[in-house]
């Protein structure tokens, strides 16, 4: 298996630090709003890349926190007149929701900063004590040109960023021995929450949140760390900064970054007016339809959403779902039992499925694989194919769609009403003599892999 890693900007064999488990993890939202589908990418992603290490049997150890205390939640809980908890607590179960929906597997762990503060105040004490971190009124810096390695997963350079005026933080520049000093820890304002520290009452910076919680469920050093790619800078760079620093030892020997998500070929951005929640496509779509267009691409190439798009999505996930109950309904039941034909072309999906998931996670290869597999397994039951084959291709095809966490247990019933909701559609549209429209919704129809019969009786239909 080769993982392109951020750090070294190269695709390198992966080699767990223990053999036959993986530790792993993986920055989650900040809990003041629904989630959206920019969120959603990398929470997707690395629930495959999850569930394709377990595939392999490898022991997953997979943490993703929760930010649960950030200026957003605190501005939002002032707005309300409440306490930021409520916020962030009614939030990361609105946000359980949504992962639900779209099939993530809960994490190992979820941790909340909120109930990590006492390490961070230990690493933040230890950073101190070996000269990498000082302390000015109250706040606590991280003294960037201590760290040698510093800006090595980004490939930014002090200079230059202090040249271009770049900075962390946007008061108490004064104070700071250098301009590119971050914030570890923040003295108390009025309404925002605190807890009691050596250096007086205040709250954890956004960085430390993760080293520390990282380092307690996983240990100094982890095998994969992963986010979407706005997180390298500043973010994951001084996660590296803080963390090697208070341990002496490499942080992650893996780094894992998703590509950004497009609305229409446009950055998504509320001022734009392109700004989705999950939710809000939950209300068009099955969120399974969202999963499977998240991994219609590489995660590292750049994504763009569009109602085209997954309405195609839509329909190539109808394909996989009608197949998978087609063989389902063939097996009856029975016990899986393949020819030694049959074994071959099997174990030949298998090996293109697995060929892609090897190389850098390519769900969007994988997918194709798995395509393939769905057309030889309905071209096989049309042939009269036995129950214990039609037992073997469904054993195999839902194995291969779980890695992807594709639900095929889709009511049959459900799919029979939404076809025939569709040919009725098309029946409409021929009566208004809408061919164009009429067309359409046949070729959405055969792209579920639904035949079409027109006959005296009306329109019969079969799966393909």
């Amino acid at each position: 298996m080769r993982i392109y890693n951020t750090l070294t900007r190269r695709k390198e064999e992966f080699k767990p630090i223990e053999e036959g488990k993986v530790r792993m993890y993986v920055c989650g939202p900040t809990v003041y709003n629904l989630i959206h589908i920019g969120n959603a990418r990398p929470m997707i992603f690395f629930d495959t890349v999850r569930r394709y290490f377990e595939y392999k049997d490898y022991e997953v150890n997979y943490v993703s926190n929760f930010t649960d205390v950030d200026d957003k939640i605190i501005k939002a809980a002032n707005a309300e007149g409440v306490e930021s908890s409520v916020i962030s607590e009614r939030y990361i179960a609105e946000c359980r929701k949504d992962m639900e929906g779209m099939g993530i597997k809960p994490a190992t762990r979820n941790p909340k900063a909120t109930e990590e503060i006492d390490g961070m105040i230990r690493m933040i004490q230890t950073l101190i004590d070996k000269g990498f971190a000082y302390e000015v009124n109250g706040t606590v810096y991280y003294r960037v040109r201590k760290f040698v390695g510093y800006g090595k997963l980004s490939g930014k350079n002090l200079d230059d960023l202090r040249s271009g005026n770049r900075t962390l933080l946007v008061t108490g520049e004064e104070e700071k021995d250098d301009p590119m000093d971050f914030v570890l820890w923040k003295p108390k304002k009025e309404g925002e929450p605190f807890w009691p520290s050596p250096w007086g009452d205040g709250r954890p910076g956004w960085h430390i949140e993760c080293s520390v919680m990282s380092q307690k469920y996983l240990g100094e050093t982890i095998d994969i760390h992963g986010g979407g790619e706005d997180l390298v800078f500043p973010h994951h760079e001084n996660e590296i900064a803080q963390s090697e620093a208070a341990s002496g030892h490499p942080f992650a020997h893996y780094w894992m970054h998703n590509a950004f998500l497009n609305i229409d070929n446009r950055k998504m951005s509320k001022s734009l007016g392109n700004f989705f929640t999950v939710r809000d496509i939950s209300e068009k779509y099955d969120l399974q339809v969202l999963r499977f267009f998240m991994l219609s691409a590489h995660y590292r190439s750049p994504l763009n959403f569009s109602d085209e798009l997954m309405a195609a999505a839509k329909s190539g996930l109808e394909r996989i779902v009608n197949c998978a109950g087609l063989v389902r309904e063939k097996a009856a039941g029975a016990e899986s039992a393949a020819s030694e034909e049959l074994a071959a072309e099997l174990k030949g999906y298998r090996e293109k499925f697995e060929a892609a998931m090897d190389d850098d996670f390519n769900t969007a290869d994988a997918i194709a694989a798995l395509f393939e597999l769905v057309k030889y397994a309905n071209t096989r039951v049309a042939g009269g194919c036995t129950e214990g084959e039609a037992a073997a291709m469904s054993e195999l095809l839902e194995t291969l769609c779980d890695v992807l966490g594709v639900n095929t247990s889709v009511k049959k019933d459900d799919l029979d009403s939404e076809v025939e909701a569709l040919i009725e559609e098309r029946q409409a549209a021929r009566r208004e003599k809408n061919w164009a429209k009429a067309d359409e919704i046949r070729d959405r129809l055969t792209a579920m892999g639904i035949v079409l019969e027109d006959t005296r009786e009306g329109v019969k239909w079969k799966r393909a």
